[in-house]
């Protein structure tokens, strides 16, 4: 007997043995060539016991790594968290820093457990970039002391004050094993050639520290080196000791860091994912919840066990995604390999100069100083808020400069709500009024002032340049308008932002509000107005009816506001033509809106549609080669990369495929739908698996054949040779797609047992 949808979700998968990937292992073995270094360093530069890296970086990846919710971040000590670290060693002793460590991921499992992780994006980019460069400011001056042969003081301003008398009794050994460090680390990704790419399969930090070590051992120079003592004598986490507020701060300093960093770093790798073609179905979205829960086990084992506090790093993440990884296992095993290093290397590991880390670890500081967040803070008019921050964290501390960066990006936003700009002005007869920033009820009084200026009976244009209006505000458009129409003039409202018509004279017009979320849109018709294809006088032509009135307005306002926005883009497309990444093949449904769904712009897909998204058989056309036509052509002349066959709910093509009767073929929409018999004969086979969302069963025959019908599809497409010799080729992929129109909400084929599943679903319940 045939298994029902509900069923098949419900049967117990089958027994796999454990295996690791071979992808897995090589990029564990990047990643920790990676963190090796950088985990010496960075305990270097915050004081602590150089074992505590060590120690963290194994916490971070076996630990994070197996209960984290984002797979392929690694884990570890972090740079952002180093000026927090050195300052709680300076004041309490590592014991009570690593008791305070434990708190922290104490404190994250509380949180994680309140599933409240996405809070924590709520804060301002600007605000994150301008802790790390600040932080970033503060370990650069700090290690240029080692560097040069010397000791750091214990705050930035001391070490620049300190810094002039450090210049004056250099250490030449240590400034020319630094030297060669930078050296090595700024030239190596850019060797050039066949040479150059593989040299750069090598990490540059692995490559610059191992060559600062050789030279030093080979020429017999005095340095200070790496000391790993026994591990008998590592000090592990003791009680905590020292004023309870003191405390309280420092383990609330060390849970926002790790958290927001971890979170934000999970979010990086999600778009690193997306960005490799058929992993982001493997691994799917991070559980932020989940991540910040793994973040905070790990905390407590690496603080209880001596280690440094622990959080997610950008750059053995972004190692991990880019050298090929697939499962969490790379982080896991990354994890293995720095144990088996801490335990059998330690002779190898203490011949690395101290000169060669503070190098290193000071070139993290300065990359941290990105001049692309720069870039994008001063795009986004958050200059303010970034410098604030940045100096706040260098002059004050980490936890201070984030409160003062929070003070100042809410000052700001407040600014920027209550500041609108509303100017009157005429042209050819036309008065226009123009309104820039946030409307709310505070501007009402100008905005009334303004539009009083307008005489009676004259054409007016009011351009809403802004994201919000408030009740009282619109209120108060909607009452001029009214009174400024019933006096015979005529008013137009009209949104830049959205590049929709909103208000219009005459009893036809379209009402469409640009004010109003898309979420909301409606165009409301008065009961005279004729319908498209009626019998009423315009039927005869379109330019007289009132959908040719509605069309004619929605032009109009693409070219008076949306046009001067995309010109150059798309006079750049026409200068290189077309060079679409996809062929999505999808129904003629009015409601399934590609560009939307995708998040694609002009020139990224090249779209097919037809009644039911069917892919006719090779042979199969009878005088309909449309379809193959488009598919020769995206997979030969464009050289598409992969075809999406999209489906969708509530399909009245598949509704009319399950109401036909064989052998009824009498009109071209019956004699097209034959093309999918094999989708309802796949359906009724007993022998294969329904297809099914990974969620809930099918709610009716209609979705279930729907879904079924994209899998058949895809087996179609195969058929046709210009997709067989691209699939040959490894030059092309398919995809299978559902999207949910009521829900919002698309599917993927998974491709193990015909399941589709949801796409950028994260649970916020909570």
């Amino acid at each position: 007997m045939r298994k029902t949808a509900t069923e098949a979700d419900t049967s117990a998968p089958p027994h796999r043995r454990f295996r690791i990937a071979g992808a897995d292992v090589s990029a564990s073995v990047a990643v920790f060539l990676i963190a090796l270094p950088l985990s010496l360093g960075i305990a270097l530069a915050t004081g602590a016991p150089l074992q505590a890296g060590l120690v963290a970086a194994a916490a971070g990846g076996l630990v994070a790594g197996l209960l984290g919710g984002c797979p392929l971040q690694v884990s570890g000590p972090a740079a952002g968290l180093t000026v927090v670290t050195a300052d709680l060693i300076h004041r309490y002793g590592w014991r009570t820093t690593c008791a305070v460590t434990v708190l922290a991921g104490l404190a994250q499992l509380a949180l994680g457990c309140l599933r409240v992780a996405r809070t924590a994006l709520a804060v301002s980019p600007a605000i994150v970039h301008g802790m790390l460069a600040g932080i970033g400011v503060t370990i650069a001056v700090a290690q240029l002391h080692i560097v040069l042969g010397g000791t750091p003081q214990s705050s930035v301003l001391a070490n620049l004050r300190a810094l002039p008398a450090q210049l004056a009794d250099l250490h030449p050994a240590d400034v020319a094993m630094s030297a060669l460090t930078l050296t090595l680390l700024l030239l190596w990704p850019r060797v050039p050639g066949r040479l150059g790419h593989l040299m750069r399969k090598i990490p540059a930090s692995l490559v610059a520290v191992a060559g600062a070590t050789l030279t030093a051992s080979l020429s017999g120079l005095t340095l200070a080196k790496v000391d790993l003592p026994s591990w008998s004598s590592h000090a592990l986490s003791g009680l905590p000791e020292g004023p309870v507020l003191g405390l309280a701060a420092a383990v609330l300093t060390t849970t926002l860091v790790c958290s927001v960093q971890s979170l934000l770093g999970a979010v990086a790798v999600d778009k690193l994912v997306a960005g490799r073609p058929g992993l982001s179905a493997r691994v799917g979205r991070s559980d932020l919840n989940r991540e910040l829960l793994g973040q905070g086990a790990a905390n407590i084992v690496s603080g209880a066990l001596g280690g440094l506090p622990v959080a997610g790093v950008a750059v053995r993440s972004s190692a991990n995604v880019q050298a090929g990884a697939v499962s969490r296992n790379s982080t896991m095993l990354h994890g293995v390999l720095v144990v088996i290093a801490a335990l059998l290397m330690v002779p190898v590991l203490e011949l690395i100069p101290l000169a060669s880390l503070a190098a290193l670890v000071m070139a993290v500081g300065i990359q941290m100083v990105s001049l692309h967040h720069i870039r994008t803070v001063t795009r986004h008019r958050e200059v303010l808020v970034y410098a604030v921050t940045t100096l706040g964290v260098v002059l004050l501390g980490v936890l201070e400069g984030v409160l003062l960066g929070v003070a100042v990006a809410v000052a700001v936003a407040l600014h920027r709500l209550t500041h609108t700009r509303i100017t009157h002005d005429e042209k050819e007869g036309v008065h226009h009024v123009h309104v820039r920033g946030q409307l709310t009820f505070l501007a009402v009084p100008r905005l009334s002032r303004t539009l009083h200026l307008v005489p009676q009976g004259a054409h007016a244009v009011v351009e809403l340049d802004g994201s919000f209006m408030d009740h009282a505000a619109y209120e108060s458009l909607q009452d001029w308008q009214n009174a400024h129409t019933a006096r015979g003039g005529s008013a137009e409202l009209t949104g830049r932002r959205t590049g929709v018509s909103v208000g219009a004279t005459g009893a036809e017009a379209c009402r469409c509000h640009p004010w109003t979320p898309w979420r909301e849109h409606r165009c409301e018709r008065p009961q005279s107005a004729p319908r498209s294809g009626g019998s009423g006088s315009g039927s005869g032509s379109g330019s007289g009816s009132g959908s040719g009135h509605q069309l004619a307005r929605g032009i109009s306002a693409f070219q008076r506001n949306t046009a001067p926005l995309v010109r150059d883009e798309l006079a750049r497309l026409a200068r290189e033509g077309q060079q679409p990444s996809q062929l999505f093949l999808t129904c003629a449904d009015s409601r399934l809106v590609t560009s939307m769904i995708t998040s694609s712009g002009p020139g990224d897909l090249f779209v097919v549609r037809n009644v039911g998204n069917l892919v006719p058989q090779p042979g199969e056309e009878s005088g309909d080669d449309s379809v193959a036509a488009a598919i020769e052509y995206a997979v030969d002349v464009l050289r598409v990369r992969s075809i999406t066959v999209c489906g969708h709910s509530g399909c009245g093509a598949m509704q009319a495929l399950l109401n036909s009767r064989p052998g009824e073929a009498r009109s071209p929409l019956q004699r097209w739908l034959r093309h999918g018999r094999p989708s309802l004969e796949r359906m009724a086979d007993d022998d294969r698996p329904w297809a099914r969302l990974a969620t809930r069963a099918p709610a009716d025959a209609v979705e279930q054949l729907c879904l079924t019908n994209v899998v058949q599809q895809l087996e179609h497409l195969r058929g046709h040779e210009s997709v067989a010799r691209a699939l040959r080729d490894g030059e092309l992929e398919l995809h299978g797609m559902y999207f949910h129109v009521g829900e919002a909400q698309a599917y993927l084929l998974s491709g193990e047992d015909e399941l589709f599943d949801r796409v950028g679903v994260v649970d916020v319940s909570a």
